[in-house]
């Protein structure tokens, strides 16, 4: 099993959550020709990572793989069995890679830049896409679901981008509670524990 990814890549340490959670044996490289490459999208026509390469077959988009992998690795589930209860996680999850995370890569761009009302007003919306996604949080973690492993990682940034944008934003209890329940998992904890340094020397470099 091949991973494509870079390390500081949202994605791509979302994706290492699940492998690690699963207990599953992975090679990560870096994409052929760099990321966003000619030579990477005669691998992967939309460029985009992280990328599977399993059983003869290449697989893009952190969802999909999630998704495959949950089915070909069942153990331990990541979706629940009711219909109605699989279908809230996919909606937490799709709200976390369609509206916070868009929301937290627009600053991106701001990085290292004076562009101070602009970030501020962008910043805001950040606050609000969290404000939405706390009212679909669980009331207490009792396992990891495919919902789990993007928010712990997108909280990483908007730490890290507080700091570095001088910007406030206090997580809700509710929130706080969540991670740290999180946190207990494995899979999270030693994910946090390699990604967030990375991250913070990432952006210093900026």
């Amino acid at each position: 099993m091949k991973v494509y990814a870079i390390p500081v890549s949202l994605y791509c340490a979302k994706l290492r959550i699940l492998l690690r959670h699963k207990e599953l044996q992975w090679e990560e490289l870096p994409p052929p020709g760099g990321y966003g490459s000619e030579e990477y999208k005669q691998l992967v026509p939309a460029g985009n990572l992280p990328a599977l390469e399993h059983s003869g077959f290449l697989l893009s988009d952190s969802e999909a793989i999630a998704e495959y992998l949950n089915e070909v690795f069942p153990e331990p589930q990541m979706l629940p069995s009711d219909p109605l209860e699989r279908a809230k996680i996919r909606e937490r999850s799709r709200f976390h890679d369609t509206r916070l995370e868009p929301a937290l890569r627009a600053l991106f761009a701001y990085i290292g830049s004076k562009g101070r009302d602009v970030v501020s007003e962008k910043w805001q919306l950040v606050g609000e896409r969290l404000e939405q996604m706390e009212r679909l949080l669980p009331d207490k973690v009792d396992h990891l679901t495919l919902a789990d492993c993007g928010t712990p990682i997108s909280c990483a940034w908007i730490d890290c981008l507080s700091i570095h944008f001088q910007m406030d934003l206090v997580l809700s209890d509710r929130m706080k509670s969540y991670l740290t329940g999180l946190s207990q998992h494995a899979a999270v904890a030693r994910e946090l524990g390699e990604y967030q340094p990375r991250l913070a020397n990432w952006l210093a470099s900026q």
